[in-house]
């Protein structure tokens, strides 16, 4: 992982260049401040972005400005592409960190403005506020025909309750609603401050009267309100979706819809946008709005001035909070090479974990510890939280969120390391008392990423986007069932070591495969090996 090239480049003004490729708020060039040469283009138009990005330090945009490896390519001089919103769908942040350039983004200005949003779908969807304005601006007066429910003293499913969702609970427990949450990576010592019952999914979705999501976007969330999900809910529960397309299964919904199982729905996200014909918008009962999360003013200028401070820290070689791809400020050349590795090490933690730890202990030992290493921890950190937040996870925010959720993390550095020249453990006590732990190295002089054990298990095998990890009863046969059922859901297997204790005792597996395991095989999987446990690690962006 590359640092932020340390050439600037200087305009005729003898001041670095930044470009803004689309239009900010006043306030993001106000915040850049006169220590820079401003030039603007129309980002949208690769015919004018190419040559203009050609010679420029920073690049400032939304999101339609596409900064993919070519135009990465032809910025020979640029250091920083700050992303003025949330997402980071329109910028390949594999290609900057090749080249060494920072990405940055804006993730915390948008976080008011989503949660209001989706209360005021809640709203529009209890009263039929939409519905009945077009009625009526249509000469139509259907005063019964749109009577709606009240919100007091119904049940609010928050599905996820990160800081949006905790948002959306506090202010809609100010209409008298009560609040229960889903959320297996939130304390309910912390839910219950809020005031919020955490149950399961299951339980969450019997008892509520209203639902509203608010989860990253994920292999496993990925339609995780389906089919089955909403023949468990109540004929009259409306849902809400401003968070991700995709974690409702819109399919399902219509059908649902279809059928007088869901009374309602409010959504702003879609599985592809933009989304102009969807068979949802038949239905009256559905508001839609035109993915409108972060559309206010208050979040453009906030956004903009966030990335615009951004910038000037990136530039001057300083910290920068916000930067998702590499750490301002200096890390020895022995250590950048661990910082992918940590980060993959803390999302494996996350899916063997299945929750959040109530410690965490990220061990570092060997030579890089002669180098400060706290970057490490960071790192690790980073990649915890990587699929449990809906926000863009930092190096300064991660340890933010382990805070927020009462995780108490130690940094333990040796240069003792017998088996490997360096190692990175990321170990964890979970809220019942079960320690998970994953270790992994660099190998050779392309630092190849290795995973070296998982708990007790000593493996030896690369790291790969898609993973499974199985924990059974040692007997024959296994490994060949494994095979079987993988084969017949089209899943190759591209590496597998299978690692034991004691004969017949509990033997570990961990599996490289080429594809996603889906919930389902995964589940047909452990059942028909008996596992005691069966995990799915993706780390795929």
């Amino acid at each position: 992982m590359g640092l932020v090239r340390t050439h600037v480049s200087t305009a005729a003004t003898g001041k670095p260049v930044v470009l803004i490729a689309e239009e900010l708020s006043p306030a993001t060039v106000d915040a850049l401040g006169p220590d820079f040469e401003i030039r603007q283009c129309n980002g949208g138009d690769r015919a004018e972005l190419l040559p203009a990005i050609a010679d420029v330090d920073a690049i400032l945009i939304r999101s339609a400005t596409k900064v993919d490896a070519e135009a990465i390519a032809a910025a020979k001089k640029l250091k920083v592409v700050a992303r003025a919103g949330v997402g980071l769908d329109n910028v390949d942040v594999s290609a900057a960190t090749k080249a060494g350039v920072m990405v940055v983004n804006a993730p915390t200005s948008n976080i008011v403005t989503a949660a209001e949003l989706a209360c005021g779908l809640l709203i529009a969807t209890a009263r039929n506020i939409p519905q009945g304005s077009q009625a009526l601006k249509a000469g139509e007066w259907k005063r019964s025909k749109y009577t709606g429910v009240e919100l007091a003293e119904k049940t609010l499913g928050v599905v996820g309750l990160g800081r949006i969702g905790a948002l959306v609970a506090q202010r809609m427990s100010a209409f008298g609603m009560k609040v229960v949450a889903y959320d297996p990576y939130v304390q309910p010592a912390r839910a219950a401050q809020m005031g919020v019952k955490v149950l399961t999914l299951d339980e969450l979705l019997e008892v509520s009267d209203f639902i509203t999501v608010h989860l990253p976007k994920t292999p496993e969330t990925v339609g995780l309100i389906g089919d089955d999900a909403l023949r468990k809910v109540k004929p009259a529960v409306r849902i809400v979706n401003a968070a991700r397309g995709g974690i409702v299964d819109e399919a399902a919904l219509y059908s649902a819809l279809k059928e007088g199982r869901v009374a309602g729905a409010g959504l702003d996200v879609y599985a592809k946008e933009p989304c102009t014909d969807s068979p949802l918008f038949e239905f009256d009962q559905v508001v839609a709005t035109p993915h409108l999360g972060a559309s206010t003013d208050e979040a453009q200028e906030k956004a903009g001035i966030a990335v615009a401070r951004s910038v000037r820290l990136a530039l001057a070689g300083e910290l920068v909070p916000d930067a998702v791809n590499v750490q301002g400020g200096v890390i020895a050349e022995d250590v950048k090479p661990g910082l992918p590795l940590a980060e993959k090490l803390g999302r494996i933690f996350t899916a063997l974990a299945g929750e959040v730890a109530a410690r965490l202990d990220v061990e570092v030992y060997g030579e890089i510890t002669q180098h400060d290493v706290k970057v490490l921890e960071l790192s690790a950190l980073k990649g915890v939280f990587e699929d449990v937040v809906d926000e863009t996870v930092s190096y300064v925010n991660a340890p933010l969120f382990a805070q927020e959720r009462g995780v108490e993390v130690r940094l333990t550095t040796s240069s003792e390391s017998p088996d490997h020249r360096n190692v990175v453990t990321v170990r964890g006590t979970l809220t019942g008392g079960e320690e998970i732990s994953v270790s992994g190295t660099l190998a050779g002089p392309k630092h190849l990423q290795k995973i070296v054990a998982v708990g007790e298990y000593d493996v030896d095998l690369a790291l790969a986007d898609h993973m499974v990890v199985l924990r059974y009863e040692d007997r024959p046969g296994v490994v060949g069932t494994v095979g079987r059922v993988l084969g017949e859901a089209g899943i190759n297997i591209a590496g597998m070591q299978v690692a034991r204790a004691d004969v017949g005792g509990e033997a570990l597996a961990v599996l490289t495969v080429d594809d996603t395991v889906p919930a389902g095989v995964l589940s047909e999987l452990g059942d028909e090996i008996g596992a005691t446990s069966a995990r799915s690690v993706n780390l795929t962006d």
